[in-house]
């Protein structure tokens, strides 16, 4: 007969053994899910799963797989963060935008490792922008002197980039990409637990999360919830790929200020050049029934420059004319435990200046430091306290890129108003300064300065030049007048913006509380 110390010591030893066990599959990890779903939940392969197939916990879910999504997916799974990302479609997306990032989003890209994101796709490099008007043209380069000389901007085919993107995020351990429609997110009292959505074979799941992340773009069906979305459409693109052609500067963004408004040119591949044309408002002309070509051939071919304007024809027959809505959204949050937005989806610009991209970039950095202190996301009121901080601290470079695409969008565009004119004038003829007149402006654009308050000494500078311009040889009462309406119209153009932005925030950050804030302490 066995010893009964002996039965005990095994018996203790087995429990110690399973506990071991239990511990490695994750047993110990503090659930985030509602109580009522936690008291349901059981461990399966490390993983907090519902008995009712309810769903799955991670430590972060991302909604969305475009520039934003995929970046953040990467950039958090490397950080050891259990990332859960649900796109609506894993295809090759196909668009006529996000296609040129500046050189200030190609070093975000560095800083989060994902600079070979734009090898292999056959991406090409940008140097600056051409501006024409008038028959007239200048160039102007980006300040790259004192970086390295890989640093540049990029332009590539939108799609190809997000697929490198999703294709690296994919290949961490502890990342996850799923093809699903997200329907709603999850609330318990007021927090965000999750997300519930259908899968491609069109099954209702559950994810849950301390932290759900909503990147679905500029078309989201979920950030009414997060934010106070206040979205204009000033412009469409219409947008056209021309072939066989090369640019009269090579390397460089063509930017034509057409009448009503601009024209850009720029690479998309070594064998292709995206066109976009601006139609203002929201309606432009039927592709279907020809009244888009015919407005093309005959209103915007003339003012194309030479050089590319057979291409541009060549385009219009070919018939592949797409067209998008030019969307601009201040970012208006609403602070809500458990949840953020990032990306398209929390603030929107003009993409004339191509900074879209940049930004979110930028963000993407800022929230990976912000987060990198923290192990534990599981108290969401005191991590959505402490993410406040993330709204200002993005404003230096949010807002100088949101606040000149505005701008630039309505001094660029033609206008009845005589002193918008002269506005318009001024800003080419300021540009065509070259030294520091230039450079200063581009290097904001470019997003390798991102400070406000230079970007509106910049543009009263233009105002002022425009003025001085009014003055010679002498001064009359017809171009007082015009004078001081272009600096009445300078004010009406930018403090709307500036006050949307926020001026607090965008020019005395340091003023605002939750720049201070601290990683909470456990």
């Amino acid at each position: 007969m066995v010893d009964q110390n002996v039965l005990a010591a095994l018996f203790g030893f087995a429990i110690f053994y399973g506990f071991l066990i239990f511990r490695k599959a994750g047993g110990t990890r503090k659930s985030c899910l509602p109580e009522e779903t936690a008291a349901t939940t059981v461990i399966d392969g490390g993983e907090c799963r519902s008995k009712d197939g309810g769903g799955e916990y991670f430590d972060v879910i991302i909604v969305g797989a475009g520039v934003a999504g995929a970046a953040l997916a990467h950039t958090l799974g490397k950080d050891g963060r259990r990332v859960r990302v649900i796109e609506r479609d894993l295809t090759e997306p196909d668009r006529i935008v996000g296609e040129l990032l500046q050189p200030g989003g190609y070093l975000k890209l560095i800083e989060l490792g994902l600079e070979d994101c734009v090898e292999q796709i056959d991406s090409q490099r940008v140097f600056g922008y051409a501006l024409f008007k008038d028959g007239k043209s200048t160039r102007l380069s980006y300040p790259l002197e004192k970086f390295h000389s890989e640093i540049s901007g990029r332009s590539f085919h939108n799609g190809r980039f997000i697929q490198r993107m999703r294709e690296k995020a994919a290949s961490l351990p502890n990342v996850q990409l799923e093809q699903g429609t997200v329907a709603s997110l999850l609330e318990d009292e007021g927090t965000i637990r999750g997300v519930q959505y259908k899968t491609k074979s069109a099954e209702d799941l559950k994810a849950y999360a301390p932290l759900t992340i909503v990147c679905d773009g500029c078309f989201s069906n979920l950030r009414r919830s997060l934010c106070n979305p206040k979205v204009d459409v000033p412009s469409c693109f219409v947008g056209l790929v021309l072939e066989n052609c090369q640019l009269p500067f090579a390397n460089h963004g063509h930017v034509v200020l057409a009448d009503p408004s601009p024209i850009l040119f720029y690479p998309i591949s070594s064998t292709e050049i995206r066109c976009l044309v601006d139609v203002p408002g929201q309606k432009v002309p039927s592709v279907s029934n020809g009244e888009m070509e015919k407005y093309l051939k005959t209103v915007v071919a003339p003012q194309v420059p030479i050089e590319l304007r057979d291409a541009f024809i060549s385009a219009i027959e070919r018939g592949n004319i797409r067209t998008m809505p030019n969307r601009s959204m201040p970012a208006a949050p609403h602070p809500t435990p458990g949840a953020l937005l990032m990306g398209d989806a929390f603030n929107m610009r003009h993409p004339l200046t191509g900074g879209g991209m940049t930004v979110a970039l930028s963000d993407i950095v800022v929230l990976r430091n912000l987060l990198r202190p923290l192990h534990d996301l599981n108290d969401s009121s005191t991590l959505c306290k402490y993410l406040e901080s993330f709204y200002t601290l993005r404003k230096p470079v949010a807002s100088t890129i949101n606040t000149l695409a505005g701008a630039l969008y309505k001094v660029f565009s033609a206008s009845p108003d005589k002193a918008r004119n002269e506005m318009r004038q001024a800003c080419f003829d300021y540009l065509s300064l070259g030294g520091v007149f230039s450079d200063g402006p581009v290097s904001l654009l470019s997003g390798l300065n991102p400070r406000p308050l230079s970007l509106v000494c910049h543009f009263f500078a233009v105002a002022i030049y425009g003025i001085g311009r009014l003055m010679l040889p002498f001064p009359s009462p017809g171009r007082i007048w015009i004078g001081a309406r272009l600096i009445s119209s300078a004010s009406g153009i930018i403090f709307p913006i500036i006050k949307a932005e926020g001026v607090r925030q965008m020019f005395f950050p340091a003023t605002v509380p939750a720049y201070y804030r601290a990683p909470p302490i456990k």
